[in-house]
């Protein structure tokens, strides 16, 4: 006997709004994962490998081997949508390791704030299918978080690692409280990479890069994780960087720690985000235009702003998120978090081996959590 498919109606939504389904290999290479969000990813994968030793995981999400099957396509700079619904392989402390995932990714679209106001529209709609009336969505903005920091006139290396952090608000915190100390925050002094880091303090990078070569070679160390003596040498140059106090960056401090307070009904909290800027001599009229034009093309669809939220800090964790981000939660199911996540992530497809630039937006529903 065949069992019906519980999800059929959530699929028919989805084509008929135009995303074809498309269910990538489970199999996938682990490095397209460790590479894009990071060593951290490793203990929650179910790993394995070929016979010709390449490592390989289960699919922990659908996002990249979509993009992935996207680019292998042939056409990738050609619009295109995609939905899923499928399994996907994940170590969880609380629940099961297979859990059944669904969503759509939106490729190639150039009117961005109408394909983010889409986005979120066709997510509300496949909550609804699911019987989730109850959402209460929290949205936030990289790219105002980018602006702020390109206005502050910052070291490379600061701008580069702030950036890095945005989403992960501890860690972000900590970065801020060391712009005041010089680093004190973020090293240890005493240890050997700081005496190292020191030491290489004001040469060119190609010195460096010889200097750790050498010293690699006099020593007979084997450097860890693949890591060229290239890559020591530029991490050890950011670490000497970061450790210089500036009094400039006191000041991008107390700017990066007012903005990042911001928070509230979104409307509202444009208006404070324009008094701000004129406050701290900052031009954010790009963005928050952009910002606005979103937020009219969401009422379009007949969204309520009172039920958005709007929080300067609030974004994705994952390095390819570049601008509107969104999660949705059900206020009738509190405890079972985030139940779907979505936005903007403009530079996965470049990440990938794209040679173009692809705009792309999409989401994903945690059906397990419903």
């Amino acid at each position: 006997m065949t069992l019906p498919d519980p999800y059929a109606s959530l699929r028919e939504l989805f084509q008929a709004e135009g995303f074809p389904a498309m269910e990538p290999e489970i199999l996938q290479p682990s490095r397209l994962f460790l590479d894009l969000i990071g060593e951290d990813i490793r203990g929650r994968m179910y790993l394995t490998s070929d016979r010709a030793g390449e490592e390989l995981c289960l699919r922990p999400d659908y996002t990249i081997p979509v993009c992935r099957a996207h680019l292998d396509g042939g056409a990738p700079e050609t619009p295109a949508r995609y939905s899923y619904c499928g399994k996907v392989f994940r170590q969880r402390q609380d629940g099961a390791g297979e859990f059944m995932q669904a969503g759509v990714e939106c490729l190639g679209r150039a009117d961005l704030e109408a394909a983010d106001a889409d986005t979120l529209a066709l997510a509300l709609s496949a909550l609804e299918t699911l019987g989730v009336i109850d959402a209460r969505i929290h949205i936030g903005d990289e790219a105002l978080f980018r602006a702020v920091l390109g206005g502050l006139n910052l070291p490379a290396v600061w701008e580069r690692r702030l950036g890095d952090l945005f989403g992960e608000r501890d860690r972000l915190d900590a970065a801020i409280r060391a712009m005041r100390s010089g680093g004190e925050a973020e090293r240890d002094d005493t240890s050997s990479a700081a005496t190292l880091a020191r030491a290489l303090e004001g040469l060119a990078q190609d010195t460096a890069q010889s200097a750790v070569a050498e010293l690699l070679r006099l020593t007979g160390l084997k450097p860890i994780a693949g890591r060229s003596a290239s890559d020591i040498a530029e991490r050890l140059l950011e670490q000497a960087a970061l450790a210089r106090h500036d009094p400039e960056t006191d000041r991008a401090a107390d700017v990066l720690t007012r903005y990042l307070a911001i928070a509230g009904d979104p409307r509202a909290s444009v208006k404070t985000i324009e008094v701000f800027a004129k406050d701290v001599g900052l031009d954010l009229t790009q963005a928050l235009e952009s910002f606005s034009a979103r937020l009219d093309a969401i009422a379009a669809h007949g969204i309520s702003d009172a039920s958005l939220t709007f929080a300067a800090d609030f974004g994705r964790r994952l390095d390819y998120y570049t601008g509107f981000v969104f999660e949705i939660h059900s206020a009738s199911r509190e405890t079972a978090g985030q139940i779907v996540g979505g936005g903007r992530y403009d530079r996965l497809l470049a990440l990938l081996g794209a040679t173009a630039h692809i705009p792309a937006t999409g989401f994903s529903i945690w059906l397990d959590r419903i």
